[in-house]
């Protein structure tokens, strides 16, 4: 054993991660019991990760009850720690299989919430998956158990459990097996077996899946409490249906907070310190007025066709603006849709007719309106803006419709562009998207004024 133990150890400082997943493969859950009780070998966490998820489980199951105890106290030492999970270790390996159900059950009872955190790093989990939220608060039945010792469980493990309403019923490695309505015990007879009740239909959450994705799908309303599985089908714990609606809000909050141009607040608006709000917001700013700059560019472009026809810089703020507004008004309709889940990648092409068409019957009204407004104040004496006065309003007319369809298919295609790339859709702000339709604009609304009036006033 001395020699297999030395050899694991040099594979382990070697991070030899191919070979050692073949030596820990071909231990038989004893020789693995002798290994990972061993105090001289470093990292037995990883070693013990590395068997085969039977044998892992029942070289576990071969340790006497006090060297599971030793076992559980080194696994949340590594924990504490701050180990990097050994998922992470494998650089390109295959990943590393998880926890035996038993295991996870005894370091999820005994860790704190701050220490369960650090268990699902450690598992490898994603920040962002509900299985970070998982409580213990929940009772579970072994099928074997007749009604009245389920009963009776209930009274000695209920007291401070949040939610009764449901049970879960598990085998020895604490698989979920299924979920019995506390309604269905109460009324079935005490000698009935449990795994004979009615089963309740009941929605599993997979651990790894996406807490706002989980949120979304509960919008309407749920059970109380949803029971959360990892890959192997190990009961974690329960998650409340209020945690997956403050989960909403805060995602619904970060996603306002970024469509606004500033970054998430990790605490409310008043308690978040002056300096800490001015940093939050100051990146965005200086990068949109940056983004601004190119603005001015244009403008210096279109230097002589200014200096030679002034009643065009009129028009610049109205043009230029309409252009934000239209996209900042269809960004803010598609994020949110694709946070409520009505559009999906799919639907890039009906929103794409949908916005076109909406973009060129926004801008013809507005196109209108400049129309009719260079004419009311031509007539009426308010302003006199030369003999070409009619081509002037054709040309913001034109320019106006042109405008606000480029920003209204900008403001809808650029959220669902990130969301393709795998970025947050929200990060498609009303000022980027401002920005980009102001310097763009001006360069439509001077090209437009150059076909029609060349010649005339240019």
């Amino acid at each position: 054993m001395k020699a297999l133990e030395r050899h694991l150890q040099l594979l382990l400082e070697a991070r030899d991660w191919k070979r050692l997943g073949k030596e820990m493969a071909a231990l038989d859950p004893s020789r693995a019991a002798g290994i990972i009780t061993d105090i001289q070998i470093s990292r037995r966490d990883l070693l013990y990760r590395l068997l085969p998820a039977a044998t892992a489980e029942a070289a576990f199951e071969q340790l006497a009850p006090d060297e599971k105890d030793r076992f559980i106290e080194t696994l949340r030492t590594e924990i504490r720690g701050g180990a990097e999970n050994p998922a992470a270790e494998t650089e390109g390996q295959a990943p590393v299989g998880v926890l035996p159900g038993r295991v996870l059950r005894r370091l999820l009872d005994t860790l704190t919430v701050m220490e369960r955190e650090a268990l699902f790093h450690y598992l490898g989990y994603d920040e962002t998956c509900i299985g970070r939220l998982v409580g213990t608060g929940f009772i579970a039945l072994r099928p074997e158990f007749t009604t009245g010792e389920a009963l009776e469980q209930i009274r000695r493990y209920g007291t401070g459990t949040e939610h009764l309403e449901t049970l879960y019923v598990v085998d020895g490695s604490w698989k979920l097996l299924r979920t019995i309505g506390i309604r269905d015990l109460l009324l079935a007879p005490p000698e009935r077996p449990v795994s004979e009740l009615g089963g309740t239909t009941c929605t599993v959450l997979r651990a790894e899946e996406d807490r706002e994705a989980v949120a979304a799908r509960f919008r309407n309303g749920g059970p109380a409490s949803l029971p959360v599985t990892d890959t192997a089908g190990t009961l974690l714990g329960v998650v409340s249906l209020e945690e997956i609606l403050r989960i909403e809000r805060e995602e619904a909050t970060e996603d306002f907070q970024k469509f606004g141009g500033t970054e998430e607040l990790e605490l409310s608006y008043t308690r978040t310190p002056l300096l800490s709000l001015v940093k939050k917001r100051a990146g965005w700013l200086v990068v949109l007025f940056l983004s601004e700059m190119l603005t001015a560019s244009a403008m210096g472009h279109f230097d002589d066709e200014i200096a030679r026809a002034v009643v065009l810089a009129l028009f610049v703020p109205l043009v230029i603006s309409s252009g934000g507004n239209s996209g900042s008004q269809a960004a803010s309709l598609i994020i949110r849709a694709l946070a409520l889940g009505e559009l999906s990648q799919r639907n890039v092409g009906y929103v794409l007719r949908k916005e076109l068409l909406s973009g060129v019957l926004l801008g013809a009204i507005l196109g209108a309106i400049g129309f009719i407004r260079i004419v009311v104040w031509q007539e009426t004496g308010l302003y006199d803006y030369g003999p070409f006065w009619g081509w002037v309003g054709v040309s913001v007319a034109v320019s106006l419709l042109f405008i606000v369809l480029w920003g209204t298919l900008a403001g809808a295609m650029i959220p669902l562009l990130l969301k393709r790339i795998g970025l947050d859709p929200a990060t498609a702000s009303a000022p980027f998207v401002a920005t980009l339709a102001d310097v763009t604009g001006l360069v439509i609304y001077f090209s437009v004024a150059a076909l029609f009036l060349t010649g005339k006033l240019l």
